[in-house]
């Protein structure tokens, strides 16, 4: 291991795990201000330190070797506890100075830069990052220590992690602004057995709450449509392409626009929990604790005030 460690550089792991993350030079270059032959010289340097091709391409799709994907875990390890061992440091100045990187399960998007934006305010010269993906994500992301904590729905179960329920998470059914029941009260969910039905992609948090509602109502639905973001299963409800589950804190502006309505059925809003979790071997740097403390402060009051106006039950 050794002669690894020698010819090893931090420039050239950071350089591999964007590219990792991106699954592109060219998106990788963009993200570290490179140019994409500097990202390629420095992909080929590793490889040779490393004795292995970590990327591979078939066809235009670029995917990590198996070589790769250790790589990716180890070398994302290491640059966290770099990175902790930075924020420690830091803290001997206290809170005038640090930085953070937060997970955000790709709904808590919608409202969590509003209370950055409230946060940095108090504290300017904190440098609070996002890192934003699904829950599956997400759980790899803490494993490796590549973020200091997320705000997540149902924390992991396979990690052992500290959480904390911060704020309530509605979820509602969502259709088209003219869908036949759009005005109906009440009413049974197997009323939607003729639906197509639209599901965010395995290992959202998003698809695990719609599948145990299927499971409580005894419900199958005929059709399904499996999309990959909040916005394109938006966007698909708001062409009639069918009917969805979503949180509400992800449709403030579809709503105020009256874009898109809320099915009042039986069983709905279906209630869970907004969740600050963090590794239980981890001490959050000065910046991340200040960061979590101010959300697990302010984040209910904040969703209780944008979302007053459609409550729980709309």
């Amino acid at each position: 291991m050794q002669p690894l460690l020698r010819y090893l550089s931090l420039r050239q792991l950071t350089v591999f795990l964007e590219a990792a993350r991106q699954m592109s030079f060219a998106r990788a270059a963009e993200a570290l201000h490179l140019t994409q032959p500097a990202i390629s010289m420095q992909i080929r340097q590793l490889e040779e330190a490393v004795g292995l091709p970590l990327f591979e391409r078939v066809g235009k799709k670029l995917s990590l070797t198996q070589a790769g994907q250790m790589l990716r875990h180890h070398a994302a390890r290491a640059l966290g506890e770099l990175q902790d061992a930075e924020q420690a440091l830091s803290a001997l100045k206290g809170l005038r100075s640090g930085r953070a990187t937060v997970g955000l399960v790709s709904t808590a998007k919608y409202f969590a830069p509003r209370l950055l934006a409230r946060f940095a305010g108090r504290h300017p010269q904190v440098d609070i990052r996002f890192f934003v993906g699904n829950r599956e994500i997400l759980i790899h992301a803490l494993r490796d220590n590549e973020i200091d904590f997320a705000v997540m729905g149902r924390p992991p179960e396979t990690l052992e992690t500290v959480s904390q329920a911060i704020a309530e998470n509605p979820h509602r059914l969502v259709a088209h602004k003219e869908h036949r029941l759009a005005k109906a009260r009440r009413f049974d969910f197997h009323e939607l057995r003729e639906e197509t039905f639209l599901l965010r992609e395995p290992g959202s948090g998003t698809r695990l709450v719609m599948e145990a509602m299927f499971k409580q109502h005894l419900f199958s639905p005929g059709k399904t449509v499996m999309l990959g973001s909040n916005e394109t299963v938006k966007q698909a409800v708001m062409a009639g392409l069918g009917v969805s589950l979503l949180s509400l804190h992800s449709l403030e502006l579809e709503l105020r626009a009256r874009e898109i309505a809320l099915l009042d059925v039986d069983g709905t809003p279906v209630l869970r929990n907004w969740h600050i979790v963090h590794m239980n071997a981890k001490t959050l740097p000065p910046a991340a604790a200040a960061f979590r403390a101010f959300l697990c402060a302010q984040t209910q009051p904040h969703l209780d005030k944008t979302f007053a106006r459609w409550g729980r039950g709309g």
